[in-house]
């Protein structure tokens, strides 16, 4: 753990602590951290220094749309690689709301969010990117005996 100061003027100080306080932080050394990670993600992906990402890409649509639930539902096994679960929700008679966890390659996640959210229908869609180190592995996962090495995948936020 490295330690570092920083002075701040006083409306500033004021501001930042009513942010910890409104967003539950117990200090402001967790609200400070929270927000460099915040801050270094985004430049990473701005900079395309972040070759792999974990995403959520969320968007609404209505279900009457003509084939549109089963277009979005092709798109996703199109890109099974990239495509970890959907969620749906139902928010009245006629709009869901589905969020898309992804994981892989960022130029690949962008291009399939992108693909997704042109789609006739869509609507409100957003993409949340967070810049991961992605890693396959064979070992244990288990307290059993034996070697029981699966293959999987580890997802791991960067910064």
């Amino acid at each position: 753990m490295e330690r570092f100061t920083i002075s701040l003027d006083t409306q500033l100080a004021a501001a930042f602590d009513e942010l910890t306080r409104t967003k539950g932080y117990r200090n402001r050394s967790e609200a400070v951290r929270d927000l460099l990670r915040q801050q270094l993600g985004e430049h990473q992906l701005q900079r395309d220094e972040a070759p792999n990402c974990i995403a959520a890409l969320s968007y609404i649509y209505n279900h009457h749309e003509r084939e549109l639930a089963e277009r979005l539902t092709t798109l996703q096994h199109r890109h099974h690689d990239l495509t970890l679960s959907t969620m749906h929700a139902h928010l009245d008679h006629d709009d869901c709301i589905e969020t898309v966890f992804l994981r892989g390659p960022t130029p690949a996640v962008r291009d399939f969010a992108n693909l997704l959210l042109a789609e006739r229908g869509v609507r409100h869609g957003m993409l949340n990117l967070i810049p991961a180190d992605i890693e396959h592995g064979h070992h244990p996962h288990s307290a059993t005996t034996g070697d029981m090495r699966q293959a999987h995948v580890h997802s791991r936020p960067k910064t």
